[in-house]
């Protein structure tokens, strides 16, 4: 069982930067694929960025690729999102995610994630 911990949420306004981080439970955090999603009101739940076990590849939703950036420290068992040049557009909850699983890939598809935390709102104004 992974228990998974999202902070650095928050209001801010359009062309700020943030960056999220995630917190996980556990001694085999290292072998996990870590994701990110969002969903924004009256929306479904979308990708925003993964990275492998490794750490070695990332991968990134269209609408957020050069300006976020995931990345992952194992022997702290988190991973972060740096969310710059926020856009109103960004604003939602922002979920982090485990995978029990080693992808080569990482998988963009939320059913094939195990563990999710509760949530960070982002709030970006105008």
């Amino acid at each position: 069982q992974v228990q998974l911990v999202e902070s650095g949420g928050g209001l801010v306004q359009a062309g700020d930067s943030l960056r999220l981080s995630c917190a996980a439970s556990g001694r085999t955090f290292s072998s996990y694929t870590m994701g990110w999603f969002r969903q924004a009101s009256g929306k479904e739940r979308e990708f925003v960025a993964g990275i492998t076990w490794t750490g070695g590849s990332t991968r990134y939703a269209d609408s957020v690729k050069g300006r976020f950036t995931m990345s992952r420290d194992n022997a702290k068992n988190t991973v972060y999102l740096q969310m710059n040049s926020l856009k109103p557009e960004d604003t939602a909850v922002y979920y982090c995610a485990a995978a029990a699983r080693k992808f080569l890939v990482v998988s963009t598809n939320e059913k094939q994630y195990d563990y999710w935390g509760q949530g960070t709102q982002v709030t970006v104004s105008s």
